[in-house]
């Protein structure tokens, strides 16, 4: 692919493919992710979308094919786009033996800032671990765990991050935090491009969201653009009725610290 052209993007994919000995996974995969905004590539299980991140991130070699990450090419230029890049992989990879603030910190120390200390510190308040910090990331539920593999990727703030189903497992609360986290990081100017199977996270993080289908892209745009391929909505005129999502955030609130109205205190303890 031309300098000019792969420079100008975040990521640029031309005609990839992969074969896993007679399974072909990859037929032919094109796309382009600007800087600075959020890419969602859906799929179902074995379409592909891991292959995608692992050739992107230098993991696996591409059997055919172009890609370029932060203006790199991934097959002459690794180096340069693991230098360029993060990444979180469908399983937490943390230190159980260590604790959660020694799992941050060994990571800043590793990528050379300055104030490792404070570096972890931000990022135990940013996704609600600085209660758990000092305790052996052994003990930590699942969720807690995958909170801090993504806040381990956050560090040195990369210009390009891939989540490969960032979400898959956590509760509500904890989805939300990491919906927050992957907005305040395109708003910074992070390119990042997510793998998910849950729609509405694409519909609520993603600029642009690509559909991966039988080894090929068969849709790409923006939310509004999917929108237009079906036919017009039919207006029907019906009460609208909370979901269980709704009932759930408006009890616990989005950041866990219950939130139950007064006049349903009041029913509770007017029952006999």
């Amino acid at each position: 692919m031309p300098a000019s052209e792969s420079l100008s993007l975040a990521i640029q994919v031309k005609g990839l493919k992969k074969s896993f000995k007679e399974l072909e996974v990859l037929r032919g995969v094109d796309l382009d992710v600007v800087p600075g905004s959020v890419f969602a590539l859906l799929g179902s299980n074995g379409a592909g979308k891991t292959t995608v991140v692992r050739i992107l991130s230098t993991l696996l070699k591409a059997d055919g094919g172009a890609a370029s990450v932060n203006g790199f090419d991934v097959g002459a230029q690794p180096a340069k786009v693991r230098e360029s890049i993060s990444l979180t992989g469908q399983f937490a990879a943390v230190d159980e033996i260590l604790s959660g603030r020694e799992n941050l910190v060994m990571v800043a120390r590793l990528r050379h800032l300055p104030d490792p200390g404070r570096v972890a510190e931000d990022l135990l308040q940013r996704f609600a671990l600085a209660d758990a910090a000092e305790r052996r990331v052994a003990t930590y539920s699942g969720g807690m765990r995958r909170r801090l593999d993504i806040a381990m990727s956050l560090i040195g703030n990369p210009p390009v991050i891939f989540l490969d189903e960032p979400t898959n497992g956590l509760d509500p609360q904890a989805r939300i935090t990491v919906w927050h986290a992957v907005k305040e990081l395109a708003g910074q100017g992070t390119t990042v491009l997510l793998t998910t199977q849950y729609l509405e996270e694409a519909e609520h993080l993603a600029d642009r969201i690509a559909i991966l289908h039988q080894g090929r892209i068969i849709v790409n745009g923006t939310l509004a653009e999917l929108k237009q391929l079906l036919p017009p909505a039919k207006v029907e005129y019906v009460e609208k009725q909370p979901t269980l999502e709704d009932v759930y955030f408006a009890i616990v609130g989005d950041d866990g610290t219950a939130a139950t109205s007064a006049a349903s205190t009041r029913k509770a303890e007017q029952r006999p």
